[in-house]
């Protein structure tokens, strides 16, 4: 994989889409999500014209306070798991990337004061509008036990999110499709911030 990789998520769609690419602007791959669902279920494209899906990623339950995300390929082989923890997300998001079963990426986000300041100016007509601009969290990606690994961030924007993931550490290419794979789910879970 060639990082960094960059994600833009459409904010103004009815149905919220990912577009991501890799550091030469080649598609990656491109992430809808099911209209009507009750839980979170995507699939993932290779490019927007949607005609090869590579991966699914659906949730183990309706209610995504503590959820599983399963990721798997389009022949339904697990591959990895994003674990939202509920109670640790509350003051800064908070996630696990396992790769099969074992747990290898915690994700968290850098800035509790940024996820407090977004949520609170968020609320505010017309003001709210524009704090996507202004408030943009970083997510580190370190290793369990370990060093950091990737570093997700999101660039300014008002129209529209921008996230580019930067990979600041060593991980073998099924740990950067998993963990990237995570952190576009993420981005999709962390949607109603800026």
């Amino acid at each position: 994989m060639n990082f960094p990789i960059n994600i833009v998520f459409k904010i103004l769609t009815l149905i919220p889409q990912l577009y991501v690419r890799d550091q030469s602007e080649r598609p990656f791959a491109y992430v809808r999500r099911k209209f009507w669902a009750l839980k979170e279920d995507v699939t993932v494209f290779s490019d927007d014209t949607q005609s090869k899906p590579l991966y699914r990623i659906k949730a183990d339950r309706i209610i995504d306070w503590s959820a599983n995300y399963r990721i798997a390929n389009m022949s339904e082989q697990p591959l990895g798991i994003v674990r939202r923890k509920g109670a640790r997300s509350l003051w800064r998001a908070h996630y696990e990337i396992l790769v099969g079963d074992l747990h290898v990426f915690t994700v968290r986000e850098r800035s509790a004061l940024v996820r407090f300041l977004d949520l609170i100016i968020g609320e505010i007509p017309l003001v709210g509008l524009l704090s996507g601009y202004f408030l943009n969290p970083m997510y580190d990606v370190t290793r369990e036990g370990g060093p950091e690994t990737f570093v997700m961030s999101k660039k300014r924007s008002l129209l529209e999110s921008q996230f580019q993931i930067a990979k600041t550490g060593t991980a073998t290419e099924d740990e950067q499709i998993i963990a990237t794979l995570g952190l576009m789910m993420i981005v999709f879970l962390e949607r109603s911030r800026g």
